[in-house]
């Protein structure tokens, strides 16, 4: 059995990803021995401009997807929400799992409905910025960077009155003594894959593959999988203005999506079922443009 060497980004949250995933691989595999390596990818390094200024395929994963089709690591965790919904040639997803919360939250002292106007939230999700401006177009929306720590810092030191944040990795974390709100679905959709992790690996590698077969989730990837095919199918990448929410009821996929103007003022929101992932998404993703979310993912 090898010893894989799995690649992981150097933040608090990357850290605690990259570990559950160990303990989760050697609950499968008790003899099991892993190796960490740590990488600053160029989303990391590019912290003086807003993500989707700087944004595209790979911000978050292209130094760690290098290293796999070079051979240096076995494995790559991500935030699924962070990977590019297209695979790289040569690599795939072996397994994903744990999804927590999917649900954003409030940063601040503040409710949403309590934020005076004017009030200085800061977001660099153009997804998270549509609906926020949707739902209180009198506050000022503004970029902010850095990981869940820095951003909850620049928070407490007045640099912005109210940030949001993916539940998930607040948790993890343990920072939930900070939340102000969480946000229900009906005010702030997620993003496609938000609280899942990924863990990628390359397509030829089997014995890798058969260490990662053991921890795959099927009902996660099932619910994550429809909404990255309705991303994939509207063309969008994590900075565009589109959210996704999938559950399992009644034996059924259901799916809630949303397109959105960054104004806030022009949006397109789906629902639908089925049992197939990938129909599902690209039928709602059809469905979506049909409303008008072509015109408004061009006009971003």
């Amino acid at each position: 059995m090898i010893a894989p060497i799995i690649g992981t980004r150097t933040s608090q949250l990357a850290l605690w990803q990259t570990n559950h995933i160990i303990a989760l691989l050697q609950q499968a595999w008790p003899d099991l021995t892993c190796h960490t390596e740590p990488f600053v990818t160029q989303g990391d390094k590019t912290l003086d401009k807003p993500l989707p200024q700087i944004g595209g395929k790979g911000l978050f994963t292209q130094e760690l997807e290098q290293a796999l089709l070079d051979g240096r690591i076995h494995l790559a965790v991500h935030s699924l929400k962070d990977l590019p919904v297209e695979d790289s040639p040569g690599l795939t997803l072996g397994a994903i799992v744990g999804r927590a919360d999917v649900r954003d939250v409030l940063i601040g002292s503040h409710t949403l409905a309590e934020l005076p106007p004017k009030a200085i939230v800061g977001t660099s999700s153009l997804r998270r910025q549509s609906q926020l401006r949707r739902l209180r177009p009198d506050l000022d929306v503004r970029s902010i960077r850095g990981n869940v720590e820095t951003r909850i810092r620049k928070v407490h030191d007045g640099q912005y009155d109210a940030t949001i944040l993916a539940a998930a990795g607040v948790i993890r974390l343990g920072l939930d003594e900070h939340i102000a709100e969480w946000l229900p679905l009906e005010t702030m959709l997620p993003a496609p894959g938000q609280g899942a992790l990924g863990v990628q690996c390359r397509a030829d590698d089997t014995e890798t593959l058969e260490l990662l077969a053991a921890i795959h989730q099927p009902d996660v990837a099932a619910t994550v999988m429809a909404e990255r095919a309705f991303l994939h199918a509207l063309g969008g990448g994590c900075a565009t203005p589109v959210a996704a929410h999938v559950v399992w009821a009644d034996g059924r996929l259901q799916f809630t999506g949303y397109v959105g103007a960054i104004d806030g003022r022009n949006v397109v929101q789906v629902t639908g079922s089925s049992d197939d992932p990938d129909t599902l998404g690209q039928v709602m993703a059809l469905r979506a443009v049909a409303q008008g979310a072509g015109e408004i993912l061009a006009n971003v």
